[in-house]
């Protein structure tokens, strides 16, 4: 009961910002596990299996406050499935450790990018994202080999093209339902599911917060919401980076 009303706080903590800036609900709860003792694999299966019922009720959420474009998740969900169920399949027997690094690097480039554009940008018309297949596939991939990312990857990606910020994390939020499906059917094929109080408190605290998430990115500004993701991915990059060279 214990590690349910932990996780609990845990889930509504991790949605309420992954809702409200596209990013950070896998890679929060794996933080926690993980620092718990956990092993990658197990921390990254049974966050991903709560991302199902979570990511599930955020898009139903941004749906509802109008902050999904579909033709944007029609090219981003499908390739994301694929690459995470790859990904997924990969870190049942590989260490995924090795490649985080240079994810790190590429993410601190994207929060500087975003910090700098939401700084210095004047009003402009929105830019039409480019390759967003592509996109998906290595966010979907990334997302399942290191228990989260899938926000942080395309969430900044799209941004840092000039999208708007509110449908950009609407829509990353509404693809992510199907990635997080396709990654967590594999991870209970290949090595099953055993933190139950932990994945049922995930459930109930991201279920609660999904709502007040995507209230909030309806009535946000664009710049400050630019700002705020800039922020945070320069933040969880310098600490990945910073762990690593430490190691």
């Amino acid at each position: 009961m214990s590690d349910f009303v932990l996780f609990v706080a845990v889930g509504f903590a991790a949605q309420l910002i992954d809702g409200a800036i596209g990013m950070a609900y896998g890679l929060a709860s794996t933080s926690v596990l993980l620092g718990l003792g956990y092993p990658p694999v197990t921390a990254s299966a049974s966050v991903h299996a709560a991302e199902v019922f979570t990511t599930g009720a955020s898009a139903l959420s941004h749906w509802r406050f109008g902050n999904v474009r579909w033709r944007m998740v029609a090219r981003l969900a499908i390739p994301g499935a694929l690459g995470g169920l790859v990904g997924a399949l990969l870190l049942s027997s590989v260490d995924g450790g090795t490649i985080r690094p240079f994810v790190a690097a590429y993410l601190a480039a994207m929060g500087i990018w975003i910090v700098w554009k939401a700084a210095s940008r004047k009003p402009r018309e929105p830019a039409e994202p480019k390759m967003l297949p592509a996109l998906g596939l290595v966010g979907g991939f990334l997302d399942s080999i290191g228990g989260g990312g899938w926000g942080a990857i395309v969430t900044s990606s799209i941004i840092g093209q000039g999208a708007v910020a509110r449908t950009a994390i609407g829509s990353t939020n509404a693809s992510e339902f199907l990635v997080t499906v396709a990654i967590s059917g594999t991870f209970l094929l290949t090595v099953g599911l055993e933190l139950w109080p932990i994945i049922l408190g995930l459930i109930v605290g991201g279920i609660i917060a999904a709502p007040l998430a995507a209230l909030v990115v309806k009535h946000m500004p664009d710049r400050p919401m630019m700002l705020m993701v800039g922020v945070l991915i320069a933040v969880l990059a310098a600490r990945e980076i910073v762990g690593t060279l430490g190691n």
